[in-house]
């Protein structure tokens, strides 16, 4: 049976899919926009350190107050309705949870969120992938030890492309590169929280207006996103990584199969099978017709004549050679998709993407030059940006992850544009995030 039906199937023996969420912000709030009208799915609990914000949030995507009523996750569980409280252990921890739905954004939180769900025998969707990017393989390995299932969450990009691209395997067709597109010039890596509306082409009285929050809305523009997810992408999904980080061609849609070649071929890529990201801005910022900014997408080859064949019968865009085709999403939907991982996990214990390994890590880079003393603040802030690397390359650096770049003092100056190594910093060597960073340093090959 399809999801879905098996979905109606357990909605019709009052047997629901029983789910805990952490975090409920913007992209949880989406999530939660969506429970009501998913058959078989019952939200058990919700945890947040600020159970009213997260009341204000359920009134704002349309729950009536008696949906969240419960004073306590038993009652929830007897009548039906949702708990909310800030004690996210006892949510983790109670034996009727299945699934547990992480969706903080706090990169350090999130590990620590994960290895209690684990310890629990609780699969995890993961939404905040800045904690996949960090120490995901280890994620993955200790989930598979506990018996349970990891995956990183549909409707995030990293989810998406690697569906993309399990589809272009299953059909037995090689997977030249995938990636997702974005708004790029060079110069957005030194953006700022100041800047970022600016090159967003919104006011800062439009931003406060909508609630904005310019620090996550700068942690895309900036690149470090778009590192953190190709990271999350090339880890599950063993593509390589450039050497030097993104180089964010441009292209629209139709053009993206000619740009995503290798080199020797008029395209861009160092080899075939990598990951890269799609500009939706020419090099002098002219804006892109029918761009891939929202979008995902994966380009294949055809390797032989009659395949190339078919390509042309049935009007495939490909590049000029009639070799390379690209499949793509052009919308993602965010936090109203997350249903679907929730689904996989629980009903047929699939991962909607988890790392196989290391092939690839985002490392901290100065946006400006830091001096001895300042401290860090982490991903779309002043100090620092995200840049995708081999985690070979990483790892003969000693490169310092962007999660946990946030909250730690510099030991030493370095130069703008330069990738931070642990020997910069003073790190927080208490955090299960830096203990779980650093196991996977010394026991994970590194690939790529």
């Amino acid at each position: 049976m399809s999801l879905h039906q098996q979905l109606l199937a357990r909605q019709a023996q009052n047997r629901p899919i029983r789910v805990a969420l952490i975090g409920a912000g913007k992209f949880g709030s989406m999530y939660l926009a969506q429970v009501p009208r998913t058959p078989g799915m019952h939200l058990v609990g919700i945890a947040d350190l600020s159970p009213d914000n997260a009341r204000r949030n359920l009134a704002r995507v349309g729950w009536a107050p008696e949906r969240s009523s419960a004073t306590s996750l038993d009652q929830a569980l007897r009548d039906g309705s949702t708990h909310i409280g800030e004690d996210w252990r006892a949510l983790v921890r109670h034996p009727a949870i299945d699934i547990v739905v992480e969706c903080t954004g706090h990169p350090i939180a999130a590990v620590d969120h994960c290895l209690a769900a684990f310890a629990a025998g609780k699969s995890v969707v993961n939404v905040t992938v800045e904690a996949d990017a960090m120490c995901g393989p280890m994620l993955a390995v200790r989930a598979q030890a506990a018996g349970v299932v990891y995956s990183l969450a549909f409707g995030d990009q990293p989810a998406l492309i690697c569906d993309l691209v399990d589809w272009a395997r299953t059909c037995g067709f090689p997977v030249v590169a995938a990636g997702r597109g974005h708004k790029w010039l060079p110069h957005f890596a030194q953006s700022t929280p100041e800047t970022v509306w600016g090159y967003y082409g919104l006011t800062p009285e439009q931003a406060a207006r909508g609630g904005l929050n310019p620090k996550m809305f700068n942690s895309f523009l900036d690149g470090s996103k778009p590192s953190i997810e190709s990271t999350a992408v090339a880890n599950a999904t063993g593509l390589g990584v450039p050497s030097d980080g993104l180089q964010y061609p441009p292209a629209s849609v139709e053009h993206i199969p000619r740009v995503t070649r290798p080199r020797s071929e008029g395209g861009v890529l160092e080899r075939k099978g990598m990951v890269e990201v799609i500009s939706s801005l020419e090099p002098d910022g002219r804006p892109i017709g029918y761009d891939i900014r929202m979008g995902v997408w994966v380009t294949v080859e055809g390797e032989t004549e009659y395949i190339r064949n078919c390509f042309e019968e049935y009007n495939a865009q490909t590049d000029p050679s009639g070799r390379y085709f690209t499949l793509y999403k052009r919308w993602h939907l965010i936090g109203l998709e997350v249903g679907y991982s929730v689904a996989s996990l629980a009903l047929r214990g699939e991962a909607t993407g988890v790392a196989l390994g290391w092939q690839a890590d985002c490392v901290a880079t100065a946006k400006r030059d830091l001096h001895e003393g300042e401290v860090l603040d982490g991903e779309g802030g002043y100090t620092v940006w995200g840049k995708l690397l081999p985690a070979s390359t990483s790892l003969r650096l000693g490169g310092l992850p962007l999660g946990l770049a946030h909250g730690i003092r510099m030991r030493r100056a370095v130069p703008r544009g330069q990738s931070l190594t642990w020997a910069d910093v003073v790190a927080d060597e208490s955090s299960a995030a830096w203990m779980l960073r650093r196991e996977m340093e010394r026991t994970l090959a590194a690939g790529g």
